[in-house]
């Protein structure tokens, strides 16, 4: 009897062992799809009838929310179960919105559109030119004493 106790307890260790072993794998293949889904995720049409206007606004907002997530991640991942915050949280969003990003720049290169030129901003106003300050106290400091 004692023998076929030791078997059970070999077996429930090696079954254990295994289901580890296969959870373990199965997890790490997710973790490399990120990259190749993340499309999978986003509406292929979804930007197709866009004008270079419109895409330019929404590529923008991509980008910032992207970053916002990314920063939201970086901070997640600094506390004690940050990884496992991070990717529970935020790493849908990421992914969907890293989905869109490419489906957006699809579609802006398929429309052939141009960045933006950078807006001609005023020259700055010489030193020079700006009313000279008057010598002396002001009001203000005179009342400070």
């Amino acid at each position: 009897m004692p023998n076929s106790l030791s078997h059970r307890r070999l077996f429930s260790r090696s079954l254990a062992a295994l289901a580890l072993v296969a959870l373990g794998s199965g997890l790490s293949g997710c973790a490399g799809m990120s990259d190749t889904i993340s499309p999978a995720f986003a509406d292929p049409a979804k930007y197709d009838l866009y004008d270079c206007k419109q895409l330019e606004t929404e590529r923008k907002s991509l980008a910032t929310r992207t970053a916002e997530l990314q920063g939201l991640m970086t901070k997640a991942e600094t506390g004690v179960a940050g990884p496992v915050v991070a990717e529970l949280a935020y790493r849908n969003d990421y992914i969907a919105l890293r989905g869109q990003s490419k489906l957006a720049d699809e579609a802006w290169q398929k429309n052939r559109c141009q960045e933006p030129k950078p807006e001609a901003r005023p020259a700055p106003v010489p030193p020079s030119i700006v009313a000279p300050v008057a010598k002396g106290r002001t009001k203000a400091s005179q009342s400070a004493n």
